[in-house]
């Protein structure tokens, strides 16, 4: 568990459900007060659940079942709390690709992602007491451009196991940047978190001063 920091524009604390650096980065910067609580859900057997007899459910649509999700968990057993639950996929033309396990299996995504775009599907659900109040799904597109091998071997020397904690394979705000020819949407949903859309609603549910 990562504490709240103090935050003059809250009017109660919140639980972020992760323990993605990246998001209890973004919305502390924001001026939250955050405590992150991870939920502890098995994510890979959800999606393979998910999959079912009918087939995949779209990247996007993953993504926004995981969110709500780890919100409905862990605001379940902190009652009365309000819970952001965050989760983000990468689409690459309607095949969902999960976070790489070891470096050759980053270099084989890397590899296929090369040169191709793809898109970043970034959800956040808020919740309380179980019940989800509302929740939202935005997407991001990303243009990889032709790297040599020499240049890839060198960026997931360079990355190291933090790439491992990207599904993509990539931090944007780092090396990962140089993967790319052209980004196209907003800023917080690649890293991750619609955050504009999110501190609306908490200002809407009375959460932040408005």
């Amino acid at each position: 568990m990562s504490d709240a920091t103090p935050s003059p524009f809250c009017r109660e604390p919140i639980v972020l459900a992760s323990a993605s650096a990246a998001r209890i980065a973004m919305l502390r910067a924001a001026g939250l007060a955050i405590t992150a609580i991870p939920s502890g859900l098995d994510e890979r057997a959800m999606i393979a659940a998910m999959a079912g007899d009918q087939g995949a459910l779209p990247p996007a649509d993953v993504a926004a079942v995981l969110a709500e999700a780890k919100a409905q968990t862990v605001s379940a057993s902190h009652r009365g709390r309000i819970v952001i639950g965050a989760d983000q996929t990468l689409d690459l033309d309607g095949e969902l690709f999960v976070k790489a396990e070891s470096r050759d299996e980053l270099i084989r995504n890397l590899q296929r992602l090369r040169g191709r775009m793809h898109a970043l599907h970034s959800a956040v659900a808020v919740a309380r007491d179980g019940e989800t109040l509302w929740s939202l799904t935005e997407t991001a597109w990303m243009t990889m451009r032709m790297f040599s091998p020499e240049f890839l071997g060198r960026y997931v020397t360079a990355a190291g196991p933090a790439a491992l904690a990207s599904v993509g394979g990539y931090q944007i705000e780092g090396p990962g940047v140089q993967l790319f020819d052209r980004i196209d949407g907003d800023w917080f949903v690649i890293l991750g978190l619609p955050l504009r859309p999110l501190l609306t609603e908490l200002r809407r549910l009375g959460v932040l001063e408005t």
